[in-house]
């Protein structure tokens, strides 16, 4: 059998004030890890909302949920699925060229041509009649008929023209109708959407806050990990145990896509390419 091969050791030292300095270091981080062990920042962290506060209190009101609502479809079926434009603008119609409004207008015009008629026109024409003594003739009946004949021309010429006016009316009403029930719908669906949005960040925030609560002595451990190593290279500990916030994700992926975009596409797509980026990085 050959002979085993020596097995052999070596060891790094360094000068004894840094090596004194590190072990003070490291006593230094060992109690204060004992000290913290227990203390996690997290326990009583009040987050937004606490337990006691229910998203769905803030969107509906005590005691309702989402269910207590219609859903979006039933939103769409009521605004837009069931309806009928052409009876939503033949009731437009109606109640807009023949409402009580216009109504009231045309019987006030012709109260006012009849009282034209009887105080000064119909006094006038009897006056002049008697004056040429052929009030018994029967060109003062014809001239009274004439008269009258002239009240409801004008009384209707105003009825027409005031109705007429009206139609524009119809139809931006009509046009503003339609558009009302669609935009109901699309503010309908944001609501529902801001409310599924603001649950799902709000647990996610919660969840994240208990993780970092239970993961608290890992994250104190890791600092001491760092404290002992420390002679073998500086570390950044900056980001142990944390990870970038939404605002870095987000400015960091701006940044990058500004970046491609200008390769691409000059200024212009510098610009695109940072928006794109920062959409992405908060998502």
């Amino acid at each position: 059998m050959g002979k085993p091969s020596s097995i052999t050791s070596s060891t790094i030292r360094y000068a004894p004030y840094i090596e004194d300095r590190h072990s003070d270091f490291i006593n230094t981080a060992y109690n204060h890890r004992l000290a913290l062990m227990s203390q996690s920042p997290y326990a009583a962290y009040g987050a937004f909302p606490t337990d006691d506060i229910d998203v769905e209190d803030a969107f509906f009101g005590a005691g309702y949920t989402i269910a207590s609502f219609p859903s979006l479809y039933d939103m769409y079926g009521k605004f837009m699925a069931g309806l009928d434009i052409d009876v939503l603008f033949d009731q437009l119609f109606e109640e807009t060229v023949n409402g009580s409004e216009i109504n009231n207008l045309i019987s006030a015009e012709a109260d006012r041509v009849s009282d034209d008629i009887e105080v000064e026109a119909l006094p006038r024409f009897e006056t002049g009649m008697r004056d040429m003594n052929a009030v018994m003739s029967s060109t003062f009946v014809i001239g009274r008929e004439l008269l009258e004949a002239n009240r409801v021309k004008a009384v209707s010429r105003f009825s027409a023209e005031s109705r007429y006016r009206m139609l524009p009316v119809v139809t931006e009403r009509w046009t503003k109708h339609l558009d009302w029930n669609k935009m109901t719908v699309e503010e309908y669906a944001q609501i529902l959407k801001l409310y599924i949005s603001a649950e799902m960040d709000i647990k996610t925030h919660n969840w994240d806050i208990q993780v970092k609560h239970r993961l608290w002595p890992f994250t104190l451990l890791q600092y001491e990990g760092v404290c002992l190593g420390v002679l073998n290279g500086a570390r950044d500990v900056s980001e142990v145990g944390h990870s970038p916030s939404k605002a870095q994700k987000a400015i960091g992926g701006a940044m990058t896509g500004a970046s491609a975009g200008a390769m691409i596409g000059g200024p212009i797509g510098a610009a695109l390419g940072g928006v794109a980026g920062l959409i992405g990085g908060i998502v």
